[in-house]
């Protein structure tokens, strides 16, 4: 949109209300050219000291530029809100990102503790096993020597046994032996002693050592 030029007219010097109703026109147009519309400000009173008419017909106000410093502010305030929103969301992504690393890391050690005890496990689980193996042939070793004692004491004892009955043979047969030798010497004893008797008899003695025994 292009700016007309007023036209020039000779103006009489302004009253001093005049002057601040000229300001205040200026003030309206210079809203005006802020919303980007070109304001004609109304005409001024007439009973204040008007100008002629002359000075006011085929005139077009061109305000001047809105001041910058009255627009400003809000543009401050705003990127203010929004550096402040900004930063408040630096803020809340570093804590979720500090949330994230501290889920990750505590997650992390959870993983090495469950992986820990696992071996933990696997090694007691393990060792356990070795130890029933041992044991395991620890005890047929034992066993297999004491079956191998014991099979060699039932040879003993057989050995022995066998030994025993021959000895017990042995003391049978020179126990049987004395027991002829004494009963022949028995049956010799009384054939002497009949013998004795009988020439006692043919001779008429009598044997001193019996009347030995029945003397009084």
């Amino acid at each position: 949109m292009g700016e007309e030029v007023p036209l020039k007219v000779d103006q009489e010097p302004a009253p001093v209300e005049e002057k601040e109703k000229e300001e205040e026109d200026e003030e309206l147009a210079r809203n005006g050219v802020a919303e980007g519309k070109v304001v004609i400000p109304p005409p001024p009173d007439q009973n204040k000291n008007a100008p002629p008419v002359h000075e006011i017909e085929g005139k077009f106000v061109i305000p001047p530029p809105p001041d910058q410093n009255k627009t400003a502010p809000p543009v401050k305030e705003k990127i203010a809100d929004t550096v402040e929103k900004s930063s408040e969301g630096a803020i809340d992504r570093d804590a979720v990102l500090a949330q994230v690393t501290t889920e990750k890391r505590l997650a992390l050690i959870k993983a090495w503790e469950e992986s820990e005890k696992t071996k933990v496990e696997n090694k007691a689980y393990k060792n356990l096993s070795a130890v029933g193996s041992w044991e395991n042939s620890k005890k047929v070793s034992v066993e297999a020597q004491l079956k191998q004692i014991e099979e060699k004491f039932d040879k003993k004892k057989v050995e022995y046994a066998e030994q025993m009955k021959n000895k017990i043979a042995e003391l049978h047969k020179a126990a049987e032996e004395r027991r002829a030798t004494i009963e022949a010497k028995r049956r010799e004893d009384f054939l002497k002693v009949e013998e004795m008797a009988k020439k006692f008899r043919s001779n008429g003695y009598t044997p001193k050592k019996f009347l030995g025994c029945f003397s009084f």
